[in-house]
């Protein structure tokens, strides 16, 4: 199959996944992962409709808008390390991983300097896993407290990765984890909106849909089947 077929099966699921749990599928972005894909394959996407792609490195990010039309709308996905801020913030719509206060102050400075207002996604390790990157559960409540005081962010909710080892079904309570952290941040901080959940990737973005994601990360399941 085609890079193209792959993609309209990966919306299509995403519709059948929305329709289970009574959602609307065009609530649901589907956030097209080009790392280390070549322009060529990023191309095909475009070609097929699709103009929202998520990037996890910085370089490589800066080098694909460079070679890619202008009206992509990127998105960074991956780690953000404070020394790459200038290369991330100002250029893309949403960055879903701040994961401490230090890089939020980065951001927010950047932004300010810029001019801008960055929109960023706040990043929970909700499995506990010493490999993932992201804010514990029992702390993202402080740490959102204080990224809402900083100018020139826009906190439009929160990201998590399941563990690397559940797939399908056994990622679900790690997204209704995160679901549910949303929530309960959302009455202790109506203020904030908090309307994204960022969550569910190729080998589970079905289940993320059904329990609430509405921006899902998918790579591979675009560009190899």
């Amino acid at each position: 199959m085609s890079i193209g077929d792959n993609l309209r099966r990966v919306k299509e699921r995403i519709a059948r996944a929305a329709w289970r749990a009574g959602r609307d599928p065009a609530e649901i972005q589907l956030v097209v992962v080009s790392k280390g894909r070549t322009v060529r394959e990023i191309e095909e996407v475009l070609a097929a409709g699709h103009r929202v792609l998520g990037e996890n490195r910085a370089q490589e990010l800066r080098e694909k808008m460079t070679a890619l039309p202008e009206d992509v709308e990127w998105h960074f996905v991956g780690h953000l390390q404070t020394n790459k801020v200038n290369m991330v913030v100002g250029k893309v719509r949403l960055i879903h991983s701040l994961d401490s206060l230090r890089l939020a102050e980065a951001v927010s400075s950047r932004a300010c300097r810029m001019g801008t207002v960055q929109e960023v996604l706040l990043e929970v390790n909700v499995s506990g896993e010493a490999s993932k990157f992201g804010v514990a559960p029992g702390e993202a409540g402080e740490l959102l407290e204080k990224m809402l005081e900083l100018p020139g962010l826009r906190v439009r909710g929160l990201m998590t990765m399941a563990p690397a080892w559940a797939a399908g079904e056994e990622a679900r309570p790690f997204f209704r984890r995160l679901r549910e952290l949303r929530d309960e941040m959302r009455r202790a901080f109506p203020e904030a909106g908090l309307d994204s959940l960022s969550m569910g990737m190729t080998q589970d973005y079905e289940v993320a849909v059904e329990e609430g994601a509405d921006l899902v990360r998918v790579g591979t399941a675009v560009f190899s089947g």
